[in-house]
């Protein structure tokens, strides 16, 4: 009696209080808990996935984009192959570690992504050449997922960003602003290979940052040994509406390249924090005279509040703005790894035991066998 008693008496005490809402089981959350800000980061472990790995008849690597799935307690982890080995693809994972170690990545899962035909992208007549996909995330408010491709300047293919279920059928895809578009005989629009490198949810998942590899043609040169450059990171509603658009200053290439050789700079991924600034992901390369590339890699956190809105400018080149300031949170360099790879996907996973947020980022090693595909996981200190 007096258990059925106690009983009534809480639901009453949720009815008068107008909240019989919250004494119900509130859902699993959809994605990692996003921390407010990021002093420093604390190096926990490294795992590898061998060259020419393979599961469930699909090639492993090219890892490109990666999010934690936090209502399954499964990671994503998609890969930019663009059917050289298998169709564009996604995979489920466990990546198993506490604070102290990192353990294992284990794949778990293999989905493909879809056209609108319902038809892979190998199998499609819209074909695999529609797709470069450099990032993927989970939808806070769903769960499906989203995730985004560089297109093809040499074939005239634009970026997009495309919204799809959890295993990878095709819903929409976002309108694109006109300025993003690529123009195969003129230097106007998105450079080849270097568009829709990153994409993040805000906290609250209302909207979609997307970040741009390098400048526009209309925004200025790329980065150089000698000066750095601006790229743009835009806003945009679930409906594609562009809310804001600001321009993220690049650091210049921090090493000259071999006579003869290349080198670049770019974003390679962005995610955004429950303070209003964006983590970026800077990853330069600069080639030697053996051919082989050495990777500088830096994390920084921009502050997009003090930024001038540019979404209305058709160009930065020559044009007055205020861009965003950063700050410097993590070179790799400072980590005394033996090796830091081609370091593109990164992701919040979950929270250790002591209530801190972790970090995930892993490597695109080109399905090369100079290069290696590397997750490197980190607790987030405030």
């Amino acid at each position: 009696m007096m258990r059925r008693t106690t009983a009534i008496a809480a639901v009453a005490a949720c009815v008068l209080a107008g909240m019989l809402a919250a004494c119900a089981p509130m859902p699993a959350p959809r994605a990692a808990a996003t921390p407010v800000t990021v002093g420093s980061l604390r190096f926990i472990g490294e795992q590898r996935v061998p060259h020419r790995a393979s599961f469930s008849g699909t090639e492993l690597g090219g890892f490109s984009g990666l999010d934690y799935d936090a209502a399954r307690g499964e990671w994503l982890i998609e890969t930019d192959d663009r059917c050289t080995h298998n169709p564009a693809r996604f995979y489920d994972a466990a990546l198993d570690f506490d604070a102290q170690s990192f353990a294992a990545v284990r794949f778990l899962g293999v989905h493909y992504f879809l056209h609108s035909d319902g038809m892979d992208l190998g199998t499609s007549a819209a074909g695999c050449q529609r797709v470069d996909v450099e990032s993927i995330r989970i939808d806070p408010q769903d769960g499906s997922i989203w995730y985004s491709s560089e297109g093809d300047r040499r074939d005239g293919l634009d970026p997009f960003i495309r919204h799809a279920t959890r295993d990878g059928a095709f819903l929409s895809e976002l309108p694109l602003p006109e300025n993003f578009r690529v123009h195969k005989n003129e230097e106007r629009g998105s450079r080849y290979n270097a568009a829709f490198e990153g994409i993040a949810f805000a906290p609250d998942g209302q909207s979609l940052w997307a970040s741009l590899e390098w400048p526009l043609y209309e925004d200025g040169p790329i980065p150089t040994p000698q000066h750095g450059a601006v790229v743009r990171m835009t806003q945009f509603q679930r409906d594609g509406a562009v809310l804001r658009q600001f321009a993220y200053p690049l650091d210049a290439i921090p090493a000259e390249p071999a006579p003869g050789k290349a080198a670049e700079n770019g974003v390679s991924e962005i995610l955004a924090m429950g303070n209003g600034e964006l983590l970026v992901l800077e990853r330069a390369s600069v080639q030697g005279a053996d051919g082989r590339h050495t990777n500088y890699i830096r994390l920084y956190a921009t502050d997009t509040r003090g930024a001038s809105d540019v979404k209305s400018l058709p160009g930065l080149a020559g044009a007055q703005y205020t861009p965003a300031r950063k700050r410097l949170v993590l070179d790799f360099a400072t980590l005394g790894r033996p090796r830091i790879d081609n370091l593109e996907a990164m992701a919040w996973g979950p929270r250790l035991p002591n209530g801190n947020a972790t970090l995930v980022l892993a490597s695109d090693d080109n399905y090369g066998k100079t290069q290696v595909s590397q997750f490197l996981l980190f607790e987030v200190l405030p």
